[in-house]
């Protein structure tokens, strides 16, 4: 069975290096759950306790100065201020307007004289930091970051890394895959660009992209993966063609990504991850609401997961054993929020709170999990575009 070493005693068998890590991060997390067990309610209270404080710390921390290891994510810092301010916001907190303002400022240096935004000022711009950067000054909110974005000019720069696929390229001359699809089609979606010309054949190319197993790679011929399959299945729920995909074989592999940890891993025979309790957790949430189902994962291990095994004193790591980062941080309060709410059908509906693991002082901000935004700010967006300008449907 899956999780349980062999008694055998037989010599010809000999366990692999991923079994031999499996079986070696289960006796860690399970040993932190035998102590939890362990200890007092009081004590279990504790460790059960969302450390907000620690994590604002942390965070504002990041958002004001990052040392000098940061560099090798120089191209990535609208990545990094989205992953701050995301966080920030599901804990139900916002920057000062002094940092408010420094961070409009930055973002827009980001932005390209023909649309879209690169990794930093001067650079090329790119699909991901594009997503990233439109997501951050939407959390901001405001008619100043808002007004901020040019979407004229970012629908041009979509219309450029248009393919003949049907999907997208990251930027001028770069890859196309699950992850081009979605950014392009979030961001157009959350500018209210999103037309036709923008979705032709996008679906046909995320078809091409679903496996055997259901799961969807990042390009035809690849292994499921719990990032593009929450990239692809809310990518055609954006463009109206969820029910093209193999739902019902989607859902089989999906289910299956929860371990006996708690936590969800990202790929068939892989270690469990922090950061797939938001990829394959937002997914089973996009899933429930299209069939209006049940719960397709345990929502109290995944809390559990997330609050004993990931959480630090400031910050939240992959598993135990790791250190503590700003995309781990942002994915698994993603994460949590997702477990933590019960998901409407309707789209424009907020969530109402599910079961909250630990004081229900832990209860997050709700996201809309089609684009990972918190709801508030979002539906705060929608409203700022559609009055500058009737949203489109595609």
């Amino acid at each position: 069975m899956i999780g349980m070493e062999p008694s055998s005693s037989s010599a010809e068998w000999k366990p692999t290096a991923s079994q031999e890590e499996q079986w070696a991060l289960e006796r860690h997390v399970f040993h932190i759950y035998q102590l939890f067990c362990n200890i007092p309610p009081k004590s279990q209270a504790v460790m059960l306790e969302l450390q907000r404080d620690n994590h604002i710390e942390y965070l504002m921390k990041g958002l004001r100065h990052l040392g000098p290891s940061f560099s090798v994510l120089d191209a990535n810092r609208p990545w990094i201020c989205y992953w701050i301010l995301h966080s920030i916001a599901l804990l139900g907190e916002s920057v000062d307007d002094a940092l408010e303002s420094n961070t409009i400022d930055f973002i827009s240096r980001c932005q390209d004289q023909h649309g879209g935004y690169g990794g930093g000022p001067g650079q090329m711009p790119h699909l991901a930091t594009t997503y990233a950067a439109v997501n951050s000054l939407i959390t901001l909110g405001g008619h100043r970051s808002l007004s901020s974005i040019n979407r004229g000019k970012i629908y041009s720069f979509l219309q450029r890394m248009k393919h003949p696929s049907g999907g997208f390229s990251m930027h001028d001359g770069g890859e196309v895959d699950v992850r081009a699809c979605y950014t392009a089609i979030s961001v157009a979606s959350a500018l209210c660009i999103l037309d036709k010309e923008l979705t032709q054949g996008v679906g046909d190319y995320i078809l091409s992209c679903q496996t055997y197993e259901g799961g969807i790679a990042g390009e035809p011929g690849s292994e499921a993966h719990g990032g593009y399959t929450f990239c692809g299945l809310a990518t055609m729920i954006l463009i109206n063609e969820a029910n093209r995909l193999d739902l019902p074989s989607l859902t089989d592999w999906l289910v299956f990504r929860q371990g006996v940890e708690g936590g969800f891993q990202g790929r068939t025979n892989k270690l469990v991850d922090g950061c797939y309790s938001f990829w394959q957790g937002g997914a089973a949430v996009l899933l429930q609401r299209l069939h209006e189902a049940g719960d397709l994962f345990q929502s109290h291990a995944l809390q559990q997961y997330i609050l004993l095994c990931s959480q630090v004193e400031g910050g939240f790591r992959d598993k135990p054993g790791k250190s503590r980062d700003h995309y781990h941080t942002c994915y698994c309060l993603s994460g949590l929020a997702a477990a933590q709410f019960r998901w409407s059908k309707d789209a424009d509906r907020e969530p109402l709170p599910g079961l909250v693991l630990g004081p229900y002082s832990n209860l997050l901000e709700p996201i809309d999990p089609l684009h990972n935004i918190v709801f508030e700010q979002f539906d705060e967006a929608r409203e700022f575009f559609t009055e500058s300008q009737h949203c489109d449907d595609a």
